[in-house]
């Protein structure tokens, strides 16, 4: 008993969990929207754009942190969740969808906080990308192509600017948005399955005392 009261709860508990990370990712899209009104992909621009918007920009200041924060939540919960699912012992073949979806949204999480170190062009940023980009072209076979991929071929300038704005923004942006929706299914569709079973276990035992 126990053991079932300890399961509904963390099935209870992953399932909250997905509606806070779709629920922060219609918060990083919207206010990502909002921003890309203003941004320009840039090497000359970006910084500059990104300062008129904490400056000039009526609320810009807000919606710029309110995007951060809500990309590093979703970091936070998404990991949280991974664990939350683990803990349950969720490891059946019916839960292949919710681990699937959830794992990949993990990594999509990472990938957006990943592709934006550079979109601001701080020095930070910049310097951080050129280490990574260092290690991303030593892995053998693809490394070179991926390089070429993210810097466009050359030296990190403004088309590579243009590219990570591209796959932050369109690409990855996107899947994580329908990886939360997925997720969320998943997770509602098991809670289903799990409650009728566990509605009917005082019924069936009155009937047999």
């Amino acid at each position: 008993m126990q053991s079932t009261q300890f399961d509904r709860i963390l099935r209870r508990l992953a399932t909250v969990l997905s509606v806070v990370i779709l629920t922060l990712c219609l918060i990083y899209t919207t206010t990502g929207i909002l921003l890309s009104f203003y941004y320009e992909p840039t090497a000359g621009g970006a910084y500059n754009s990104l300062k008129m918007i904490n400056t000039q920009i009526p609320y810009g200041w807000l919606f710029y942190r309110t995007h951060e924060i809500a990309g590093n939540g979703l970091i936070a919960i998404a990991l949280v969740q991974i664990v939350v699912m683990f803990l349950g012992r969720q490891f059946s073949q019916s839960w292949l969808v919710a681990w699937v979806s959830g794992i990949l949204l993990t990594l999509s999480a990472i990938a957006l906080d990943w592709t934006a170190m550079l979109l601001d062009w701080t020095q930070e940023g910049y310097w951080r990308f050129s280490i990574e980009l260092g290690t991303i072209e030593a892995i053998p076979f693809i490394g070179e192509q991926l390089r070429n991929i993210l810097t466009g071929g050359g030296a990190i300038n403004t088309l590579t600017v243009e590219h990570l704005y591209t796959i932050h923004s369109y690409i990855i942006a996107a899947a994580t948005l329908i990886l939360a929706v997925v997720h969320l299914l998943a997770l509602l569709w098991q809670e289903q399955q799990f409650y009728p079973v566990s509605n009917q276990l005082p019924e069936t035992s009155l009937v047999e005392s």
